[in-house]
């Protein structure tokens, strides 16, 4: 009973290490496998104190030029400052905002992503930034995703334009470059935030990113929607031109680029729909901004762009970027009736479609659901279907009633020659009609049927039972299938992986002592010998291992310790390494406010 289908979800998602509540039940079952364990015991005490830091200027900072939602959010969100946060607590907090956040391995597919965000579900990379990248990072990690996306969503206008984006993104149609370009620049993300990985490895993909930037031909709706998806909710501004605030969640996130971005050096533009076709680096700072004056008007630029999409427009146009696709999606005819599968071809006269084309397997749906007996199984090798009027007959089969049906000869166990306008001719016998709940007829099946195109046979009685779908035109295309239940595997997980980085022990040694000042911090019972020990190790030992110092210089002007004057000395030295320079600087003055 219903009972067993629960416990057999509930077993499932605890071999998917993910929680069931309220907005994660919701989720389709070919998400469940973007969805990781939070590997929180792997995060090093040198990681928290990362977190620790970046939080620490970020909410120094951010409180004068973000705006006003990010504060009040990050309280309501449960965004501790002190420590990378658990997801199971972030759940707790956000499902009372209607939310979620759930674990994943880096990038995942951008419709697979969007899909999460149509769920209320954040996707959070698990991966922590390193210490050698923690004003940037060009891989996905918790701070951007935790600390930037998370406390806007308390904005209630915000998260519903999140939540509608996914769900109009999630159907945009990608070109077959579109799918080469997101493994290129996952892989790029990954060497450049993995240690050890060599420069040739870099340079190599790196080349193979810019290479295709320059040949990705006429931008997809996939890279269009991408492209408002990084100007609004990843870098977007809001407010005045001359005077923005800060939402968006990779300025929120960058220590670095979030007092850039304000200066003149970067150029500010009011956001309209002509950021649909703005292209964007994702290893550069950005040379120009997009500011909107209020969250209402992303909306309002959202349905403007869902107008232009094939969702909306269907028609030709929409089958060929299906065609291009070379991927999973659907059409809508005007019956209602829903054809999945890979579209492989289509036959055009003056600007329309007369006949379209899936290859290998493919099912029908009608309002999202499938079709009882027309799945994957039945249409294993493919579908065809004429689309439009018959040829000299006003009235379209769609919209005849039974007793024209009868006068125009299309009835059970008759034999029947159907001439479409466009030339595709069926002839064979009817053996039965599917209509909907509302009566319209969407399939007539024939026997004994053969389907022609000037010399070109398009289905030949010796396949069986040919099924034709019933429509005058496609009013909608999209990606993915109708209905969630159809096909086994949508978005495939990607092949390579974020690499695990292997620490020395050296490195474990360096981890220990992060972790002792931590633990100093807690108890709040601190002498200055236990400072004094520490600074001698990492004299001996990490003499250029700038971020514990500056924890041990906070934890001394906090105490009033003899030693912060040596401490504070040593941080000057260091801060001739012109890498750390700033990030000493800003770290000073946050231990003496």
């Amino acid at each position: 009973g219903l009972g067993d289908v629960y416990k057999r979800q509930i077993n499932s998602c605890m071999e998917n290490h993910f929680e069931l509540n309220e907005v994660t039940k919701n989720l389709p079952k070919h998400l469940h496998k973007f969805i990781v364990k939070q590997p929180y015991e792997e995060y090093t005490a040198q990681n928290q104190a990362v977190w620790r830091y970046v939080m620490r200027l970020n909410v120094d900072y951010l409180k004068r030029v973000a705006h006003e939602s990010y504060m009040e959010g990050l309280e309501k969100t449960g965004v501790s400052v002190d420590s990378i946060p658990h997801m199971e607590g972030m759940n707790r907090i956000l499902k009372e905002i209607g939310w979620a956040a759930v674990s994943v391995d880096g990038f995942i597919p951008p419709n697979a992503f969007m899909e999460f965000q149509a769920y209320n579900v954040l996707v959070i990379a698990s991966d922590m930034r390193t210490i050698d990248h923690i004003e940037y990072t060009p891989a996905p990690d918790i701070i951007h995703e935790a600390a930037g996306h998370a406390p806007i969503i308390a904005n209630p206008e915000y998260a519903e334009y999140l939540r509608r984006f996914g769900e109009i993104g999630s159907k945009a149609i990608s070109s077959s470059k579109d799918y080469e370009m997101y493994e290129a620049i996952r892989l790029l993300s990954i060497l450049k935030e993995d240690p050890s990985s060599s420069e040739k490895e870099i340079t190599a993909a790196q080349n193979a990113v810019e290479e295709l930037q320059k040949n990705m031909g006429e931008l997809s709706e996939m890279a269009q929607i991408r492209n408002l998806h990084w100007w609004t909710v990843e870098y977007g501004l809001i407010g005045e031109i001359s005077q923005p605030q800060i939402y968006g969640a990779g300025l929120l996130s960058s220590i670095g680029e979030s007092a850039w971005c304000l200066t003149d050096k970067v150029k500010k533009i009011p956001y309209s729909l002509e950021a649909a076709n703005v292209s964007f680096d994702i290893t550069k700072p950005q040379p120009q901004l997009f500011v909107t004056p209020n969250f209402a008007e992303l909306s309002f630029v959202l349905e403007q762009f869902a107008n232009t999409m094939a969702i909306r427009k269907g028609g030709l146009s929409g089958v060929k970027k299906l065609i291009n696709s070379k991927n999973l999606g659907t059409i809508e005819l005007s019956t209602g009736l829903q054809i999945s599968g890979r579209f492989s071809n289509v036959i055009e006269l003056d600007n329309k479609p007369i006949y379209i084309q899936t290859i290998g397997e493919t099912a029908l749906a009608n309002r999202d659901k499938e079709l009882i007996g027309h799945g994957v199984a039945y249409h294993a090798e493919g579908f065809g279907s004429p689309i439009g009027k018959l040829k000299g007959i006003n009235i379209s089969i769609e919209n005849m009633s039974p007793r024209d049906l009868e006068a125009y000869g299309i009835y059970e166990g008759k034999q029947v020659v159907l001439e479409f306008v466009g030339g595709v001719k069926v002839e064979g016998t009817a053996i039965t009609g599917t209509r909907d709940l509302r009566g319209k007829i969407q399939i007539i099946s024939f026997k004994d049927c053969t389907v022609t195109y000037k010399d070109t046979i398009l289905f030949d009685p010796s396949w069986g039972v040919y099924d034709m779908a019933v429509g005058e035109e496609i009013v909608s295309a999209y990606s993915g299938p109708a209905s969630l239940h159809s096909f086994e595997d949508v978005n495939k997980v990607s092949e390579t992986k974020t690499h695990k980085i292997k620490y020395s022990d050296v490195d474990k040694e360096l981890y220990g002592l992060y972790q002792k000042v931590r633990n100093f911090r807690e108890k709040k019972n601190i002498l200055e010998i236990d400072i004094e020990d520490i600074n001698n190790k990492l004299i001996m030992k990490f003499s250029s291992d700038w971020l514990l110092l500056l924890e041990l210089y906070e934890l001394s002007v906090r105490n009033n310790f003899s030693i912060k004057k040596e401490l504070l000395r040593r941080l000057e030295e260091l801060k001739c390494n012109k890498s750390y320079t700033i990030l000493i600087e800003k770290g000073i003055a946050l231990c003496e406010n």
